[in-house]
């Protein structure tokens, strides 16, 4: 099955990458809750996050740690929210998001509309924390 998530993997769509290995991927959200919403995929397509061999799982969960890490330097904020929904495109996925509050990972708030510009410097700085 291709799905969108599929197509960044390939290639085929544009994505402001943060990060990358042989397995996993992240990359800012084109509709962000808030600025930094990240999200991160395995690059195997599996549509339910649960349905994940327990090897690759266990990965995908370090994978998505070490990015919250960069992103915890980056930004100004109590935490890095971790949210797993999974109904909006069938490839797993965990949004990753710089929190205040519990309302900053309302999902139901407007999305942001963030410029080209201002988006490859959202990625540049997670990429560069340190």
């Amino acid at each position: 099955m291709s799905t969108v998530f599929s197509k960044i993997v390939n290639g085929e769509i544009p994505a402001f990458k943060v990060a990358e290995n042989d397995e996993f991927l992240a990359f800012l959200d084109v509709q962000p809750i808030v600025k930094g919403h990240v999200l991160v995929i395995p690059k195997k397509t599996v549509d339910y996050i649960f349905d994940i061999e327990d090897d690759l799982l266990g990965r995908f969960i370090n994978f998505a740690k070490s990015v919250s890490k960069k992103m915890d330097l980056a930004f100004d904020c109590k935490r890095i929210g971790m949210s797993v929904i999974g109904l909006e495109v069938p490839h797993a996925h965990i949004h990753l998001m710089p929190i205040n509050g519990i309302g900053d990972m309302d999902f139901n708030k407007d999305k942001l509309h963030l410029e080209k510009e201002e988006m490859e410097a959202i990625a540049q700085k997670i990429v560069e924390a340190k």
